[in-house]
């Protein structure tokens, strides 16, 4: 595999852009929504950088199932605090063609928060096929498939402490 970001880099990247929630936000409560699986690694360093007072809701959304397209999406939310006249900052992994985060924000909408924003750690701008355009993003990244820092290919690779290409030799080594 060939790395694409190291640890330092993504320690600095997501330093950078807690920075910037906590200019917007300043002292105010905020709720963050985190989009399962991918963004837990992404929220666990987040979260510690951040000084407000910070409430922590999950939100599952996903795409793929099992390979490196996405397929039809589906969003599971009964896990989510109640949001409604809250700052509510939504946190994804990736933002690729911008379909689950914009998905996941129009359903948060419609539960009524005080305001809505989202970061995410990476953003493929080529692949982008909607008008939302994340507020935080920490990495511009090329059109590659990645894994590392909670990304996966078939569940697996979310533990490496960087972000990487998998080979095409190693995407077919792992193909179930």
């Amino acid at each position: 595999m060939k790395t694409i970001l190291t640890e330092n880099q993504l320690r600095d990247g997501v330093a950078a852009m807690s920075a910037e929630i906590a200019a917007r936000y300043g002292t105010e409560p905020l709720t963050i929504v985190a989009v399962m699986t991918g963004s837990l690694v992404l929220l666990a360093d987040l979260i510690r950088q951040l000084s407000m007072p910070v409430r922590v809701s999950l939100i599952q959304a996903s795409s793929y199932r099992g390979g490196t397209e996405s397929g039809s999406l589906w969003i599971r939310d009964d896990m989510m605090l109640d949001v409604k006249d809250r700052d509510v900052l939504v946190v994804d992994d990736i933002f690729d063609t911008g379909k689950t985060l914009e998905a996941v924000m129009e359903c948060i909408a419609e539960m009524q928060p005080l305001s809505l924003s989202s970061a995410v750690l990476l953003h493929k701008k080529e692949r982008q096929q909607v008008s939302l355009v994340p507020d935080f993003v920490a990495f511009n990244i090329p059109d590659e498939f990645v894994v590392g820092y909670g990304l996966d290919y078939q569940d697996l690779y979310r533990n490496l402490p960087f972000l990487a290409v998998l080979e095409p030799a190693e995407i077919e080594a792992n193909t179930v």
